[in-house]
């Protein structure tokens, strides 16, 4: 099994329709469910076209294929804020988010980076068990957010870089 990161690119707004069309994994990725093609389209295009300096994607690749995303977000000189997700629900569990996160924390380190957070929604038992894995660690909570039509809280994670 391949994981790959790669920059994100035309045609790649497709797979998001594909994935925003479901339902169950669009309330497990807090996507607003029911979005027109068209709305999710406008969406990832201008991801693609980038230009937002506190904002990175990259496009998780399994074989080639195009299965999800990682990112870095709120990135100042010496932060960032990890997100994931994995559109193809048939690949969930498979440790495919491990690996890509992995490798976005390298790139992290590499870059200078000092700290990476990340934020969970307290339900969410899978992102727990992959922030502990990963190394981060539990570092409070960030306030009351709405997941799966309930609100709940949503708890913060650190990790430094290495010494």
């Amino acid at each position: 099994m391949t994981i790959a990161l790669r920059s994100l690119q035309t045609g790649d707004e497709e797979v998001a329709v594909r994935w925003a069309a479901d339902h169950e994994f669009c309330l497990a990725a807090d996507w607003t469910p029911g979005l027109s093609a068209r709305a999710v389209r406008r969406h990832w295009q201008t991801i693609i076209a980038g230009g937002d300096p506190t904002f990175l994607r990259w496009g998780i690749t399994l074989e080639g294929d195009l299965i999800g995303f990682v990112d870095l977000g709120r990135i100042t000189v010496h932060t960032a804020e990890l997100g994931i997700v994995i559109g193809e629900r048939a690949r969930w569990g498979q440790g495919i988010a491990r690996g890509a996160c992995a490798q976005v924390l390298a790139w992290a380190w590499a870059s200078g980076l000092d700290e990476v957070t990340a934020r969970v929604h307290q339900p969410n038992e899978r992102s727990h068990a992959l922030m502990r894995h990963l190394g981060l660690v539990a570092d409070g909570w960030d306030g009351m957010e709405t997941y799966r039509g309930e609100v709940v809280r949503v708890q913060r994670y650190r990790i430094t870089r290495p010494e």
